[in-house]
């Protein structure tokens, strides 16, 4: 457990400073507003970009993984979808409340942890996660909350908007234009690589003290029910679904089996918060959500390597 804290002790000190800096008004209301825009404007654009474009065809020649990995992320989306849609929550709100349950921490714990428990062995699929979260499920959530927000009676109109919106946004641009160097095997210049490698290392830190700043914020206690779903889903359900499919129903090879239970077992990553923050939602609840699921993950993820070890 103390080389698995020592993983999540950054994101913790990140967390606190941002709480500490609002608490004692070094940085005031806005701030956390502010430093959400830049992750989402210029720091995860320029990560996204710089990992896709480093990408070969071998990276995603297991299929099977991709697929396992795949279910374990759709089963817990839609059944949030249909929880909280039975609650009677607004259509923004469930999009975003799916995303938590079903969004892993990959790149920030799960790749120093595979590294951690397999070696080197374990980076190629823990590569393909990252690429399946931050990109594409990242990006699907972004469709559907802005499907939602420009949802009109007149249907050509609304698509319309909606498109607009997505051409402009550099979220889900940027993994396209990594994608499109990658396959030309074009390398970009060792300059141009510094800027996306600078850029891409404040996304994390900034967004984890833009969550510390909202965690200084009050919450009501009527959505206390809300952060249990988000965190029983995340730390349980998630990696029980893709166990069940990486074992028996859709077997993989020992290691990719066990990378695929140890990457879905991740807590609540900082997505969700951002889009939450961005769309003016909840943040204030997700930004609980995963504070208390990261610290959760501290028991739920030796449990999973002891289990993996034996």
């Amino acid at each position: 457990m103390l080389a698995i804290f020592n993983v999540v002790f950054p994101i913790f000190a990140l967390i606190f400073l941002g709480y500490l800096c609002r608490k004692r008004n070094i940085l005031s209301v806005n701030a956390a507003s502010e430093l959400n825009r830049f992750v989402i404007y210029l720091g995860l654009p320029a990560l996204l970009f710089d990992s896709i474009a480093r990408l070969t065809p071998a990276d995603f020649s297991n299929l099977r993984f991709i697929a396992v990995f795949a279910i374990g992320i759709a089963a817990v989306f839609l059944l949030t979808v249909w929880i909280k849609y039975r609650q009677g929550a607004a259509a923004a709100d469930i999009i975003i409340d799916s995303l938590g349950t079903s969004y892993a921490n990959v790149g920030f714990i799960g790749i120093p942890l595979c590294l951690l428990a397999f070696g080197r062995d374990g980076m190629p699929p823990a590569v393909i996660a990252m690429v399946m979260t931050a990109c594409l499920l990242f990006a699907i959530a972004i469709v559907l909350l802005e499907i939602c927000l420009h949802a009109e009676k007149h249907i050509g109109r609304s698509l319309l908007k909606t498109g607009n919106s997505l051409i402009r946004n550099p979220i889900l641009i940027a993994p396209i234009l990594g994608g499109l160097v990658a396959s030309s095997g074009y390398v970009l210049p060792t300059g141009v690589q510094q800027l996306f490698k600078l850029l891409g290392a404040a996304a994390s830190p900034c967004a984890l003290v833009s969550l510390g700043l909202f965690l200084a914020q009050p919450i009501q206690n009527k959505q206390a029910g809300s952060v249990s779903l988000l965190v029983s889903f995340k730390l349980l359900l998630h990696p029980a679904i893709t166990a069940v499919f990486a074992y028996w129903i859709l077997p993989l090879p020992k290691l990719w089996a066990d990378t695929a239970l140890l990457l879905s077992a991740m807590p609540i990553g900082t997505g969700p918060f951002m889009l939450a923050e961005l769309y003016q939602r909840e943040a204030a609840l997700m930004s609980r959500a995963i504070l208390i699921s990261t610290t959760t993950s501290l028991v739920t993820i030796s449990l999973i390597l002891a289990w993996i070890a034996h």
